[in-house]
């Protein structure tokens, strides 16, 4: 009887030639590649470490090793240049231990030198494009650079008079600088030439719902506001301003819907309960304004407490029990 190798006992009976023991000691040799591979990124061979971390981080078992892993994964992959495997890494990583703080360090870090390094390759290959002026007026507003920003967004409009997004920019630069005679006017008209190019910008249309609310010009800032809603079905602020411009117009029972979505969509924030309540309290119903008045107490005396343990906090006191 001819004799049969191993090799072809294996290929035809799988099953068979693979037990629990040589698994377990798969997954063994797994974890300690995989430590070996965190030991050479700690001493910068990430060259040899990256290519198993990859392989194999994501499906070891032992958590306190995974972190390790896809922590040294990501610093690997900074360090080579390869930002699509860092964003790999990191997904799994928030993934896996949502809320970590030491995965949040390690993400804020990482996505801060990837804008760092996409910004650099955009002036590198489009030094004179629209983007770069775009971004330079970002990095300005950021620095409260008012004026150069507001330069940065009409060199644009001089390139591309039509760009959408550009005039509803520069309108939120000019309300952010500092008060003028003109402010709100001149704001006012980026807006509106904002939405002639994009009749569809929802922000655009809040801006000018608060403009208008401001100004008391309740039927103007309905207008802007039920717009932004109807654009954005998940603009909570829209319903906000809608809903208490409705009851400032005395239309408190038109103003109970906007301001129910306000509240289900923000259920924490005490001054949408306060508004529900008036809308209630004004459409004369009262059972209801009096449990709305009643969150609008407890959401209060719960923001409080929170401040006031994040303060203690940062100042390094500990909270009374």
């Amino acid at each position: 009887m001819p004799k049969i190798s191993v090799f072809l006992l294996v290929f035809l009976f799988p099953f068979a030639a693979v037990g629990q023991a040589p698994v377990k000691t798969s997954a063994a040799n797994a974890s300690a590649s995989v430590v070996q591979a965190a030991k050479l990124s700690e001493t910068g061979h990430c060259a040899d470490a990256l290519p198993v971390l990859r392989r194999s981080a994501s499906h070891v078992s032992d958590k306190d090793l995974k972190q390790r892993a896809g922590i040294a994964g990501v610093r690997c992959a900074m360090n080579l240049n390869h930002p699509e495997q860092a964003v790999d890494f990191l997904q799994w990583l928030r993934r896996d231990f949502p809320g970590d703080p030491e995965v949040l360090y390690v993400a804020t870090h990482a996505y801060s030198d990837l804008s760092v390094r996409a910004s650099q390759e955009l002036m590198q290959n489009a030094p004179t494009s629209y983007q770069v002026h775009e971004l330079n007026a970002e990095s300005l507003e950021v620095q409260g650079k008012w004026e150069e920003a507001a330069g940065e967004y009409r060199k644009i409009l001089e390139q591309n008079p039509r760009l959408p997004g550009i005039h509803y920019r520069l309108g939120r630069v000019l309300l952010s600088a500092p008060p003028s005679d003109n402010m709100a006017e001149d704001a006012k008209k980026e807006f509106q030439e904002e939405l002639e190019i994009d009749p569809k910008n929802a922000g655009a249309e809040y801006v000018m719902g608060e403009l208008a609310r401001e100004a008391q010009q309740w039927d103007d800032a309905i207008k802007h506001f039920a717009r932004a809603t109807a654009l954005d079905h998940g603009f909570t602020d829209a319903f906000f301003g809608l809903g208490r411009s409705l009851i400032s117009a005395d239309r408190s029972a038109e103003a109970i819907a906007p301001l129910q979505t306000f509240v289900k969509m923000q259920p924490q924030e005490p001054a949408g309960h306060f508004q529900l309540a008036t809308a209630y309290n004004h459409a004369g119903r009262k059972a209801e304004a009096e449990k709305e008045f009643a969150l609008y107490r407890q959401t209060t005396s719960e923001a409080r407490q929170t401040r006031e343990e994040l303060s203690k906090k940062l100042s390094g006191k500990s909270a009374p029990n």
